[in-house]
């Protein structure tokens, strides 16, 4: 079976009836243009999307398949991810947070407010973080929002 465009998401079609499978798409595979997965019913399929998922992604509650019967959804599992949080008082240091994340060429996304930021853990980023005065860091596990990211694009570059 071949998936080649998303259809919609879980929230904008009407699904009633259709036997609803899951494909897991992780943080680093939404922007890629092809994959070989198998949902979560054991069923394989091929992805292969045009150019457009490259700056949108893969999101959670995407459609990428739909028939009279079936219809495959993508969900995005949990990850590690570094919760970034920078004291109001140090506000300065959310530009040296932004550019030494950038500088590694890690995706970056909003937190839950200005002064805090959520990127996939890595112990180096981890450890460099921690050095920041006024800056707190912690370990936790969550899906990715990829409304809130920063980054221009996403990809898994390291030095």
């Amino acid at each position: 079976m071949l998936c080649e465009k998303k259809l919609g998401t879980v929230k904008t079609l009407d699904l009633t009836g259709r036997q609803v499978e899951t494909v897991d798409i992780e943080w680093h595979e939404a922007f890629k243009k092809i994959h070989k997965k198998k949902t979560n019913k054991g069923r394989e399929i091929g992805i292969r999307m045009d150019d457009s998922v490259l700056t949108e992604g893969l999101r959670e509650g995407d459609v990428i398949y739909l028939d009279d019967s079936l219809a495959i959804t993508v969900h995005t599992p949990p990850c590690e991810v570094l919760l970034i949080y920078v004291d109001e008082d140090h506000s300065q240091m959310v530009a040296k947070v932004c550019y030494e994340i950038g500088n590694r060429h890690a995706p970056l996304f909003y937190g839950s407010d200005l002064f805090s930021f959520v990127t996939p853990y890595n112990e180096p980023m981890l450890l460099m973080l921690k050095k920041l005065h006024g800056v707190s860091v912690i370990k936790a596990h969550m899906t990715l929002d990829f409304d809130k990211r920063i980054s221009a694009s996403i990809h898994t570059h390291q030095h």
